[in-house]
């Protein structure tokens, strides 16, 4: 860590020394220091720093010696030295880094620098160190478990381990105590200890080792910084345990079964166990429980040795029995092999080795289930836990793993062969590709479906019978029946109005409505589940298989949106036609009413004109007056149609007002109705 890292500085310059120092403490770390060359080599040889600032001068040949002790003496070549040197100084840089110094820096010093410089070369080394004990850690390792896994005295085997744990983890004792055998109560051993090479098999009461109980029980590691307080050895403390003050217990397991226990033990009390020393330590008492393990069943596999020893003999008296079927079997067009009770292959004729990629007589002695793809392990596995019970299936698709990587697709059929004695024939033959063009048709078929489920368009197909076998779910919205209640149920004629889907099936036939076998959009009446008439547009056709129909196919379009939408516009298209007749008319009258306009004027001036010059009791007056009133009547006819076509009037005589034409003139283009 960081605070706990010691920094040596060495300046005979008591100032800038001083200034070193204060740098080195406010970064967090301990210091020591020495004012030379020699005073730094006593402070060295008292207690290693974990790294050194070495200020240096042109004429300091005590530094350079220094530099050169600290980085040839085995205790000090892996700590850093960075040198201090002035900005203007003429320090040989160059012998520095040749007598071992690791980095440099120029005064004046820039604190974050010095800091930042020193963190690093601090981390690379405990990085370096890490490294080194991670090999070394792998070095013994190799050693104990090529001990381990060899065919030396067990005894000795397990001496030579725990007295390689004891040096690496630094402890004064490291033992393996062995678990009691089910019928031996409390009775455990110590096989082997570190610190006595004669010790073998001590028989210890377990009862009176409460920490090797409880890992035992728990399979649990456990650590006791100090034997003398720890409440797991309340009642039992004793020599032993004011000996050892520090304890680490591993369990040795196999198969979640606790075979023993890694005892170690140090006389110091708050003895660290690193987590590197830990997974050591469990790594090797991993490697140990499979050596007991082995120790364990040596003696019932010795027992066994006669059994396969017998077993081999009968495999061989199997495979003479099937010498007579070694003929037929090599001139097979397809794979076969003969297995015997334990999956091992008895036979496997040329074919067999073809498909699986072996070389002749490669497969002999393997065991079948070793030759099945992972994926199929379970499957291969069950077949074969039905053979003794008779069950040999047949048409069984397995993937094997060839000799040269690839997975083979194969069609297995299993059969008893040599009745009695449990060998199974199985023949097999390759059907990869077969199987991936299926999937491929599988997948282009699903493909298809989903376009048609996927279409607006009601899609139906009948076999010539007129037996619908395909109803999508737009036929399912046109007709209002499921897919389930038209195919094989209803006839593809309960879907057209009387007679129709006969004069479909003529055009399918003619030459006339797009070619022979196809009808391309005509329209008619569909009949849905309610009995109501649909009108639909309808493309049909003929499915041949070579040149014989074999189906009919029929895309029904809903036309009742679109003739709805239609009956609007033509609705729309009358209410326009109707509005152009009223414009007209308005149009009409508007032209009547600006053509009356002027004579109307004409007259209305006149008539008072004579109005004013006769005398009013004459009988000139009195018609002149009967045309003023007259032409005031269709002067206010006039100004009706006007307000009726929107044109505008304007006062004339008196309080009659007849059509403003110059102001109408004014809005309207020439040749156009009035503005409205």
């Amino acid at each position: 860590m960081r605070e706990s890292a010691r920094i040596l500085v060495v300046d005979q310059d008591d100032q800038k020394r001083g200034a070193l120092e204060t740098t080195v403490e406010e970064g967090g770390y301990r210091l020591s220091s020495a004012s030379g060359a020699d005073e730094a080599r006593a402070t060295v040889e008292e207690a290693i720093p974990d790294a050194i600032l070495l200020a240096l001068t042109g004429a300091d040949e005590a530094g350079f010696e220094l530099l050169h002790w600290l980085s040839t003496d085995p205790r000090t070549a892996d700590t850093p030295v960075i040198v201090v040197t002035s900005i203007d100084g003429e320090v040989d840089l160059t012998r520095a880094f040749e007598e071992g110094a690791t980095d440099f820096v120029r005064r004046p010093i820039r604190s974050q620098e010095l800091l930042a410089r020193l963190g690093n070369h601090l981390r690379m080394r405990d990085a370096a160190r890490a490294l080194a004990r991670e090999k070394q850690d792998a070095k013994v390792m190799l050693e104990l478990t090529q001990a381990l896994a060899s065919s030396l005295d067990l005894r000795e085997i397990l001496f030579t381990v725990v007295r390689r744990i004891a040096e690496v983890v630094q402890v004064d004792r490291v033992s393996i105590v062995l678990a009691p055998e089910p019928d031996q109560g409390d009775v455990g051993y110590v096989v082997v200890a570190s610190d006595n090479e004669k010790l073998s098999n001590l028989k210890i009461d377990l009862s009176k080792y409460p920490e090797i109980q409880q890992v035992l029980r728990t399979s649990e590691p456990l650590l006791i910084d100090d034997a003398t307080t720890h409440p797991i050895l309340d009642g039992v403390r004793g020599d032993a345990s004011t000996r050892f003050r520090s304890m680490f217990l591993l369990p040795i397991v196999w198969q979640e079964q606790v075979l023993g226990v890694l005892f170690l033990r140090a006389a110091t009390p708050g003895h660290e166990v690193a987590d590197r020393e830990m997974g050591f330590c469990r790594i090797v008492a991993n490697a140990t429980a499979i050596a007991l393990r082995n120790a364990r069943v040596m003696q019932s596999l010795r027992d066994h040795t006669q059994q396969v020893t017998f077993a081999r003999f009968e495999a061989e008296r199997r495979l003479r029995s099937l010498e007579r079927y070694a003929d037929l079997f090599r001139s097979s067009a397809d794979g076969i092999g003969v297995v015997d009770p334990e999956a091992k292959l008895l036979f496997a004729n040329p074919r067999a080795h073809d498909l699986l990629g072996y070389e002749e007589d490669t497969l002999s002695g393997k065991d079948m289930r070793t030759l099945v793809h992972p994926d199929d392990e379970e499957l291969m596995q069950t077949l074969w836990d039905g053979f003794p019970e008779g069950h040999f299936p047949a048409d069984v698709d397995l993937q094997f793993r060839r000799g040269d990587g690839a997975t083979l697709i194969a069609n297995v059929a299993f059969s008893s062969l040599l009745h009695g004695e449990g060998s199974v024939l199985f023949t097999f033959r390759d059907v990869t590709e077969a199987r991936r063009m299926e999937t491929e048709l599988v997948q282009t078929k699903e493909f298809l479906e989903s376009l048609i489920h996927a279409s607006p368009d009601g899609i139906v197909a009948a076999d010539l019978d007129g037996t619908i076998i395909l109803f999508n779910d737009g036929a399912e919205r046109i007709y209002g029946y499921s897919a389930s209640e038209a195919i094989g149920k209803l006839n593809v004629r309960e879907l057209y109005a009387d007679g129709l889907a006969r004069d479909v099936l003529a055009m399918l036939r003619s030459p006339q409505h797009g070619g022979p076998g196809r009808v391309e959009s005509i329209r008619l009446d569909a009949i849905d589940n309610q009995g109501e008439r649909i009108p639909i547009a309808l493309s049909a056709a003929l499915i041949f298989e070579g040149d014989q129909p074999v189906a009919t196919f029929g895309i029904f379009t809903d036309l009742r949106d679109r003739l709805r939408v239609e009956e609007r516009l033509a609705h729309a298209q009358h209410k326009l036609a109707l509005s152009e007749k009223q414009a007209l008319i308005a149009e009409l009258a508007g032209t009547a009413a600006h053509e009356l306009n002027q004579p109307l004027t004409s007259v209305m001036g006149y008539a008072e004109l004579l109005k004013r010059k006769l005398d009013a009791a004459s009988s000139e007056y009195n018609a002149a007056d009967i045309i003023v009133r007259e032409s005031e009547r269709m002067a206010d006819i006039v100004r009706k149609i006007g307000k009726i076509t929107k044109y505008e009037t304007k006062s004339y005589v008196g309080e009659q007002r007849i059509l403003d034409l110059d102001k109408a003139s004014e809005s309207e283009a020439p040749g156009r109705a009035p503005k409205r």
